[in-house]
C-alpha cells in the first residue's frame, strides 16, 4: 500500500499520535516517560518545534505540535528512532516499539479560525479523564503528571512548551487568570462528563487526514500540486492523496476490526475464509462508512472477490436493522481506538 503523503510547510501545526507495536505499552515505567519527555525537549530544541499540548498514555501519545520550519519528517525520525533504540537497549531486545508510521494530521490553526486548534487541545488534555486516570473522583486532571495541563496549572511548563497560543484560541487572557480559567473549565468537564468530547468534535477528529474546513484541505492539496509541478487543481494527484490517506485509515480498521471479529488480519489467511463471510461484510461496511477507501481496495484487502461483491454484501448489512446496529457498534469501538 502507498505510504501516505506527509505535509510539511513553514508554520504547520499537527495533531501527532503513535501507538505501541501491536497495541502494547510504550510507557511501562515512569523512567520511560521521563526519557520520552527529555527526547521531546531535545528535538524541540534542535528543530525549533513548539509544543502546545501533549499527553502520554500507556500505549500511545498525542502532541499538538507546531513546526516553524518544514522539518517534521527529519525531526520525527530522530525523535522516535532515538527513543526506540534506548527503549530496546534497556530491555535487551530488538524490534519495533511503535506500530507502523506515526499519524500526523495537519490542523487549521489560523488565529482567525481557531476552532480546530481548540478541538485538538481539548481532546489531548481530557484524554486521562476519558481513560479513567484523572479528573473528578480520581483527583485533579491537572495533577496527572504526564500531560501539558500540569504546565498550564503551574505556569511553569518545560521550555519547549508554549501556553499562549492555546489560551488565545479560547479567547482567554494570556496570563495567570487565563491559565486558571482554562484549567478550571477542563476540570469541570472531567468531573461532570468524564472528559467526553461532543459529537461534532469527535466527527471532525475522525474525519481523516486533515482537520479543518474544505478550503484548508484545498490549500494542502495545492501544496502537493506545486511540489510535483502539477497544474493547480490537478484532479489525478489530488485523488491520489485522498486515496492514500483513506487506505491508511482503512488498514488500521482492518487490523483492529479483525481482532474484534475473530478474523485473521493477514490477507492470505483472509483468502481462506469464504468471500461472503458475514464478519467480512460487517468490517467492509465499517470501512466504507468511515474511510475513503475504494471498493476495489476493500475487495482485495479482505479477499471478498470483486468490488461488486463488496457493494452487494455491504448492502445486505445496511438493509438489516439488526446488522446495522452491530455495524454501528463496531464502528464506534474502532473509531474510539485513537484515544
Amino acid at each position: 500500500m502507498a505510504r501516505p503523503t506527509r505535509f510539511q510547510y513553514p508554520g504547520a501545526v499537527y495533531h501527532l499520535m503513535a501507538r505501541g507495536d501491536g497495541g502494547k505499552a510504550i510507557f511501562e515505567t515512569d523512567e520511560d516517560r521521563v526519557v520520552f519527555v527529555a527526547r521531546l525537549g531535545d528535538v524541540c530544541t534542535s528543530h525549533g518545534w513548539r509544543v502546545h499540548a501533549w499527553v502520554l498514555m500507556g500505549n500511545h501519545f498525542h502532541l499538538l505540535l507546531e513546526t516553524p520550519q518544514p522539518n517534521l519528517v527529519a525531526g520525527m525520525k530522530w525523535f522516535l528512532g532515538t527513543f526506540s533504540q534506548g527503549w530496546n537497549r534497556a530491555r535487551k531486545r530488538h524490534g519495533h516499539v511503535f506500530q507502523g508510521r506515526y499519524k500526523s494530521v495537519p490542523v487549521n490553526s489560523s488565529e482567525s479560525d481557531p476552532y480546530y486548534f481548540r478541538i485538538v487541545a481539548d481532546y489531548i488534555h481530557l484524554n486521562p479523564a476519558r481513560a479513567g486516570l484523572a479528573g473528578g473522583g480520581r483527583g485533579a486532571l491537572a495533577a496527572y503528571r504526564w500531560s501539558s495541563l500540569a504546565g498550564y496549572s503551574s505556569g511553569k511548563p518545560p521550555e519547549w512548551q508554549e501556553l499562549e497560543r492555546v489560551l488565545g484560541a479560547f479567547e482567554l487572557a494570556r496570563d495567570g487568570r487565563g491559565r486558571r480559567a482554562y484549567v478550571a473549565w477542563l476540570e469541570a468537564r472531567a468531573a461532570n462528563t468524564g472528559g467526553a468530547i461532543d459529537a461534532a468534535s469527535t466527527a471532525a477528529l475522525k474525519r481523516g487526514w486533515y482537520l479543518g474546513e474544505e478550503k484548508f484541505r484545498d490549500r494542502l492539496l495545492a501544496m502537493v500540486d506545486r511540489a510535483r509541478g502539477v497544474k493547480p487543481g490537478g484532479a489525478s494527484r489530488r485523488g491520489g492523496v485522498l486515496r492514500e490517506h483513506g487506505e491508511r485509515d482503512a488498514e488500521r480498521l482492518v487490523v483492529e476490526g479483525s481482532a474484534k471479529l475473530g478474523l485473521p488480519a493477514d490477507r492470505k489467511e483472509l483468502a481462506k475464509i469464504k468471500k461472503g463471510d458475514g464478519r467480512k461484510a460487517m468490517l467492509a461496511a465499517v470501512i466504507r462508512r468511515h474511510t475513503g477507501a475504494s471498493t476495489e481496495w476493500i475487495a482485495k484487502r479482505l479477499a471478498m472477490g470483486t468490488p461488486g461483491s463488496v457493494s452487494r454484501l455491504t448492502g445486505v448489512v445496511r438493509r438489516s436493522t439488526e446488522k446495522t446496529k452491530e455495524c454501528e457498534k463496531l464502528g464506534r469501538m474502532l473509531m474510539r481506538g485513537g484515544d
